[in-house]
């Protein structure tokens, strides 16, 4: 399995091409063909690639891609200039509200399941998932899980969701909200989404036998839907979040991080849920292998984007808008993507780092020299990067509502850094 999986992510010396972008490339370009229902198109071209865009009824831009060659679906990139370019191409922002109106029958039955399935043995445990539960998530994990389940069932011919699909995504939410729960007692985090936290409210011991409690009862579900690939798929992910939280601690406060292990324990942490997400919902559709692979690379690149668009939020936004303080990553040595770039041009930060802000004011002023050198710039790049990719992952999909739904996943996410 992990073999695989090494094989998915693509790691390694090529991906530091990704952070040489603006040059031109000089692929050949395929039209890809957009069905008209009812919008008006256009050609536009932007640097080396020519893009086809759709201007929905509701004055939102949509975009595709038209370059499918093999290394930029697999996430090798030519050097080329991000496709996605949001001050030119939205033309008003996506609510979650309408992201996923499509699947909100779904993600209703869900919220009412959720409850039930964690169950009630113990009033703590039950107390502690209720208060995460709560806390005003997004559902964002099985939400996709619901879009790409009816892309793909659309594509196959199924009719409607199995109970095999709506089991996923709820076990892909118990998963993320334990993984939540743990994650918060590891960075000593007192709020979560505005609220106050589990470990905060119920004491340490509580919180992490809350997060063990869901990830046992998640296996158990996992385990009853009878498929061995999702179980070892899913289980994977349970093995990359130890691994990722194990890679973070290790490297604390270290200068010298790459940008491919950054990716890596952002994949670990982040987007392996993810793309086991999308591609366990492909699979219970009875899609072809070359689909669900392709369903995999749009849940990696999502989930990557996500982590870089969340550490450069942690640069810009207010802690009220953070629901934590901002700059919090960096004040526990937690290098991000804006860091690792800015390093490269900032002798003076490297000093400021290393020396685990003794100083009065240093984490400021570490804030500033990130945002001075390019850090965050470079940052918003990578994101629409990896934004790129899982578009074109998306192509095998026939055009419908849910793959727009997927699409405009992407361009929420990218909004959140315009």
């Amino acid at each position: 399995m992990m073999s695989m999986t090494c094989h998915n992510l693509d790691f390694g010396t090529r991906v530091l091409d990704l952070v040489a972008v603006g040059s031109s490339s000089n692929s050949s370009i395929e039209r890809h063909a957009v069905k008209n229902h009812g919008k008006t198109f256009a050609t536009k071209v932007y640097g080396a690639r020519r893009m086809v865009c759709c201007r929905q009824n509701i004055s939102r831009t949509r975009v595709f891609s038209t370059n499918t060659s093999e290394a930029l679906l697999n996430g090798v990139g030519q050097r080329t200039a991000p496709v996605l370019d949001l001050k030119k191409e939205a033309k008003s922002p996506i609510s979650l509200a309408n992201l996923f109106e499509v699947v909100a029958d779904d993600l209703q039955t869900l919220n009412q399941n959720l409850q039930s399935i964690v169950g009630a043995e113990n009033p703590v445990l039950m107390s502690a998932a209720e208060q995460i539960f709560g806390a005003g998530g997004k559902r964002m994990r099985p939400a996709l899980v619901f879009l790409v389940s009816r892309a793909t069932a659309e594509l196959v011919g199924l009719k409607d969701l199995t109970t095999k699909h709506r089991r996923l995504a709820e076990i892909i939410e118990m998963i993320h909200t334990a993984s939540l729960i743990h994650d918060d007692v590891l960075d000593e985090s007192d709020m979560r989404r505005g609220k106050e936290t589990v470990h905060q409210l119920y004491g340490t011991r509580v919180a992490i036998l809350a997060g063990d409690f869901m990830f046992a009862q998640s296996s158990w579900y996992l385990a009853n839907l009878e498929n061995l690939e999702v179980i070892k798929l899913i289980s994977q992910v349970i093995k990359d979040f130890a691994s990722g939280e194990i890679k973070q601690a290790s490297s604390l406060f270290d200068c010298d991080v790459k940008l491919e292990d950054y990716l890596l324990k952002s994949y670990y942490k982040t987007a392996s849920l993810i793309a086991a997400s999308t591609k366990g919902a492909a699979i219970f559709s009875g899609a072809d292998r070359s689909v669900t692979e392709q369903m995999y690379e749009y849940g990696k690149n999502l989930g990557l984007s996500f982590q870089v668009v969340d550490d450069i939020l942690d640069f810009t936004q207010s802690a009220e808008q953070l629901g934590k303080p901002a700059g919090s990553d960096l004040a526990k040595g937690n290098l991000t993507a804006p860091v690792i770039f800015a390093l490269e041009k900032e002798t003076k930060l490297r000093e400021i780092i290393e020396s685990e802000f003794c100083e009065t004011g240093s984490l400021d002023e570490a804030i500033e020299l990130v945002k001075q050198c390019g850090g965050i710039e470079r940052a918003q790049e990578l994101a629409k990067e990896k934004a790129d990719i899982a578009i074109k992952s998306l192509q095998c999909l026939p055009q419908s509502d849910f793959r727009l739904g997927l699409e405009d996943m992407v361009m929420f996410n990218l909004e959140r850094i315009d």
